[in-house]
């Protein structure tokens, strides 16, 4: 498979100087975006019970959006959409249309212990450091970090009075100047890491989960970092293996390779701006915010996790977390406590639109719901 199919390592100097992962929408695909939201506001349909076809769009919007998740699966591994028109739009109305643009793009995974689909990230007065915190409900600085999905979409609705920048650096451009620096560290990271499911792990399944931080597929390069989860379960399960000094140098060098401004690229989201990142080729973070008095000019953005049909196969060491290895498949995400017959529902009508290999699921009912 040629290597332009697949992601491949980039400094910020790069990302400053060719900028065609930047993908600036046509006044057309814009219209067609806007249309489609009008039906499916009109149409009224729960999420869950929306497909594509309630989300109507013309060639002009389709093909940005296929562009775009083409952009996170090659050269760069994302993809910044630029030009949704949400100023036209209710804070309802743009979660509407951030939705049907997913039903398009392919499935979307619950993301947290309520088994929410979408996330409104703004400042909710959360904690982010504390024991099962999250950080898109904060104003804070988060750690470089991955979702648990194929792709992230980040819809920006409106930003912040100050701060709130974004940062996304190359995984594999990390890979490489550790292999460089310190090439002993290389297998460390390709061995056994425990991390926390920070309490969205759902009914029956252990809180804590073992995931390398680095694949070793030659062709497809994979690699994921959470310094949080990973000390989370150190602090909190004592039967987790405790980090060797070589983990620990680890996790060090890459806290330090991941801030320093060659590899670290900054951008400031703009309203209707979609921002679409490969979970398994790069990573990304924010700085602090501080934001607007009045309640609709807050920091705001809409949160997708995706499975996307293009994604390429995982570790199989992976599969137990994501669900599914395969390319292409149905899987990741965080089950949380919540999962509907809805959602199941959903994600089988998505699979089969998308031509998505699914393992099914089932509901399980929590012993103190089955009690009320």
């Amino acid at each position: 498979m040629s290597t332009a199919l697949h992601p491949r390592a980039w400094t910020a100097a790069a990302a400053q100087n060719d900028t065609s992962w930047i993908l600036p929408i046509s006044p057309e695909a814009a219209e067609g975006f806007h249309q489609a939201l009008l039906h499916a506001r009109a149409a009224g349909k729960a999420f869950t019970a929306m497909t594509p076809a309630d989300f109507p769009l013309p060639q002009a919007s389709r093909a940005a959006l296929a562009q775009a998740i083409g952009l996170t699966q090659g050269r760069w591994g994302m993809c910044l959409m630029k030009g949704l028109p949400t100023d036209r739009w209710t804070e309802d109305e743009a979660r509407l249309a951030c939705w049907g643009m997913g039903l398009h793009m392919g499935t979307a995974r619950t993301q947290n212990r309520a088994s929410a689909f979408m996330a409104d990230v703004r400042d909710e007065g959360g904690n982010y450091k504390t024991r099962n915190g999250r950080g898109y409900n904060t104003n804070a600085s988060l750690d470089f970090h991955c979702d648990s999905c194929d792709v992230v979409a980040l819809l920006c609705r409106r930003t912040a009075r100050k701060g709130g920048e974004s940062k996304v650096v190359s995984s594999i451009a990390l890979r490489d100047e550790i292999a460089r620096r310190r090439p002993d560290l290389i297998p460390v990271l390709q061995g056994p890491w425990y991390h926390s499911y920070q309490g969205a792990q759902g009914p029956g399944k252990p809180p804590y989960y073992m995931l390398p931080l680095l694949g070793d597929d030659p062709v497809h390069f994979a690699a994921r970092a959470n310094r949080k989860n990973v000390m989370a379960a150190q602090r909190d399960f004592s039967e987790v293996p405790r980090l060797t000094a070589e983990q620990i140098e680890a996790l060090d060098l890459l806290d330090e390779l991941m801030a320093d401004p060659k590899l670290c690229y900054s951008m400031w989201l703009e309203r209707g701006d979609l921002q679409l990142l490969n979970s398994y080729a790069t990573l990304h973070s924010r700085t602090d915010f501080e934001d607007h008095e009045e309640h609709d000019l807050k920091r705001h953005l809409y949160r997708l996790w995706l499975a996307v049909p293009s994604s390429q196969p995982l570790p199989a060491q992976w599969a137990v977390y994501f669900g599914d290895a395969r390319a292409g498949a149905v899987r990741g995400g965080l089950r949380g406590d919540h999962l509907t017959q809805d959602f199941i529902d959903f994600e089988t009508r998505q699979a089969a639109y998308h031509s998505m290999p699914l393992i099914p699921r089932t509901v399980v009912v929590l012993p103190e719901a089955a009690a009320a």
